[in-house]
This record gives structure tokens, C-alpha cells and sequence, in this order.
């Protein structure tokens, strides 16, 4: 009887384990609404349908499944699959000490500068959730689906302040910021980072300078959009504006090559996310 050998080298290294790689939505129409919030290369399960997709750059691919395999009748039933993109990690001690008594929308930084390719309406719901703030932020951008202008919800575009993460205000309200004037305001009220560091004196942003690819409206550039965000190209350019210049909006061109600052608005007031 032949005897097994000696055991053989360890093999190579397996790769990483990931974490929410499946989400499960409703319905096509639940993906559809929340496509800003899922990061490429997340596989997505409709619930009514049975249907796989796959987040890719541009939108979704549907997946060709195989034949059904029936489940034996006696198995148990199979755990919950989370509707959420996105666990939230641990608070990490933000500025919440603000005076939030009269409704507004909060204005505040990604923690970090970003280049041309910035994706980054999931990083602000990202970074958002992880400071303990419910409600939806978007990104301060025009991008090829919208207008930075119409980011926020109209009912609220008027007769709610602009603030940062303490509640001081920037902008009397959404549409002042978009009157022709590149959005004007004072320079000695801070904008914070949604960790509590003030961009414009906080050394981790070299260049005090906000993307947002729009005119002085507030409507998108095309071609200075970085390629709808989705370049580092040095060649490509897209519209910023220097906050020394004590406007949000001003007209220049960076290369997107450039690390600059990113902004997230809060596109609606929600009462039980202050809480």
C-alpha cells in the first residue's frame, strides 16, 4: 500500500476577504434611485425579481444566471440580506455642538483632498454616516447627470441658511450662492471637514481651492469637468475656485492632476438627523 508523501510548500497567499460585496434593493426602481451611493464593482440583488446586476462606471450590467437549484424544503431560511451600501464605522468626535435650532443645510469638506476622479456623492454619504450625520449630502460638483445648482431640493433652495458643521452661516441661502457673483461669502467663517479641521488653515489641504466644474450659475462645464470627474489626466482641466478669493465659485482652471478641496451639501433638511 502506497503511503502519502511529505506535505507539499504553502501555497500562495489567498486574496483579501471584502465586505459588502452583494447589496439587496427592492426593485428596479429602488437601484435606480440610489445608484449615487453604491461604489463600482458592487453586486446588486433585486428582491421582486431575483435579478443580479453589477455597479459599473456608467451605470448597471445585468448578470445571466443558470438554472435554478431548488432548496430542500426542510433547510432553514436563509439570513437577511442588508439593504444598506454602507456600514457606518465608529463616530469620529465631529464638531455636533451646533447651534441647529432654525432649520438650514450644512456645507462640509471630504476629510482629505481629492483629484479630478473624484466619486464622490458615495464619499460623501460615506464620510457623512461615519460622523453620525443621517441625513443625504451630496457633492458640491455639476457632474454629466446634473447642475451643482440643482443639487439641493427645490422647496429648500431659498428660505434655508447655508452653514457649516457649527451652524455658522456661509450663505444667506442655496440660491444666493448661484447669483452671477461667484458665490460670495465670508472668508473668516470657517468650513469644516466632516472630522472638525478647518480647510482653510489646516495643513492636510495644501491648496485652499474648491473643485465644482460650473459657471457662476451654477450650471455644468463640460469641458472643465475633469472628464465628469473621472480623470487625474494632467492635460484635463477643470474649474475650481480659491477660497482666498472670498468666492466658492471663481472661474479657474487646475489641471486635475490637482489634489483640491471637495465639498458635500446637505440636499435637504431632515429634523431626526439633528437629533
Amino acid at each position: 500500500v502506497a503511503l502519502p508523501g511529505p506535505p507539499g510548500p504553502p501555497g500562495q497567499p489567498g486574496l483579501p476577504g471584502s465586505r459588502n460585496l452583494v447589496t439587496a434593493f427592492s426593485d428596479m426602481g429602488d437601484m435606480l434611485q440610489k445608484a449615487h451611493l453604491v461604489i463600482e464593482g458592487t453586486f446588486i440583488y433585486l428582491r421582486d425579481s431575483a435579478e443580479f446586476f453589477i455597479r459599473v462606471r456608467d451605470g448597471w450590467k445585468k448578470l445571466q444566471l443558470g438554472e435554478l437549484i431548488p432548496i430542500p424544503d426542510d433547510s432553514p431560511p436563509p439570513p437577511a440580506l442588508s439593504s444598506n451600501p454602507y456600514h457606518p464605522q465608529p463616530p469620529l468626535n465631529p464638531i455636533l455642538s451646533a447651534n441647529y435650532e432654525r432649520p438650514s443645510l450644512r456645507l462640509v469638506a471630504l476629510n482629505t483632498p481629492v483629484a479630478g476622479d473624484i466619486r464622490a456623492d458615495f464619499q460623501c454619504f460615506q464620510q457623512a454616516r461615519a460622523t453620525g450625520l443621517l441625513s443625504t449630502f451630496r457633492a458640491f460638483l455639476s457632474s454629466h447627470l446634473q447642475d451643482l445648482s440643482t443639487v439641493v431640493r427645490k422647496a429648500e433652495r431659498f428660505g434655508l441658511p447655508i452653514v457649516n458643521l457649527k451652524g455658522q452661516v456661509l450663505f444667506n441661502n442655496w440660491d444666493s450662492i448661484f447669483s452671477g457673483d461667484g458665490g460670495q461669502f465670508n472668508t473668516h467663517i470657517p468650513i469644516y471637514s466632516f472630522d472638525g479641521r478647518d480647510v482653510m488653515t489646516d495643513p492636510s489641504w495644501p491648496q485652499k481651492v474648491v473643485w465644482h466644474g460650473s459657471n457662476p450659475h451654477g450650471v455644468r462645464l463640460v469641458d472643465k469637468y475633469c472628464e465628469a470627474w473621472r480623470t487625474t489626466d494632467m492635460a484635463v482641466t477643470g474649474f475650481a475656485s480659491p477660497l482666498n478669493s472670498g468666492k466658492i465659485l471663481d472661474q479657474k482652471a487646475y489641471s486635475c492632476a490637482n489634489r483640491l478641496i471637495v465639498l458635500c451639501i446637505e440636499n435637504s433638511f431632515m429634523t431626526d438627523a439633528r437629533k
